[in-house]
């Protein structure tokens, strides 16, 4: 099944059952889906978002988002809007991959290191672009350019 079927059959049993929070963020999961799919097609684009990829780099952009506003609010001292940030972070995780651990994370690195055939610093872009292809919703990019820099530097 396509993450956007499963999306909204998620949709129609949080409706079902109720569950209006978790209704709330499947709901703003379709808009952001929609919306790239506008920006894509007003840019000139004949496709929308590719089936699952491009929706996994949305979500990952939702949670990152999501992660800076418990961050935010945290500090602030208003831990119920944190709360409610980490429960919509939570549904938009069970539509992603598995993250990578610390240790599965520098393995991916090392083997694509390996298949590109990068040597320094400079090859840094390649490796960069193919662990975005094979690992899209897997692995925080951040965190693996700085894995990419450590091994490579």
């Amino acid at each position: 099944m396509a993450l956007r079927d499963e999306i909204s059959a998620a949709v129609k049993e949080a409706m079902k059952s109720g569950d209006k929070k978790r209704l709330g963020t499947l709901r703003l999961m379709q808009a952001a889906i929609k919306d790239k799919d506008i920006n894509a097609r007003t840019d000139g684009h004949d496709s929308a978002l590719t089936p699952d990829a491009g929706l996994q780099e949305l979500f990952a952009k939702m949670v990152k988002q999501r992660q800076d506003s418990v961050a935010a609010y945290e500090q602030g001292g208003r831990p119920e809007l944190a709360q409610s940030e980490k429960d919509e972070i939570a549904v938009i995780q069970s539509f992603m991959p598995k993250q990578l651990s610390e240790d599965e994370a520098k393995a991916a690195v090392a083997l694509v290191i390996g298949a590109v055939g990068a040597t320094s610093v400079k090859d840094m872009g390649k490796v960069m672009a193919e662990l975005k292809l094979r690992y899209a919703g897997q692995l925080d990019m951040a965190r693996a350019g700085g894995i990419v820099k450590s091994l490579l530097g």
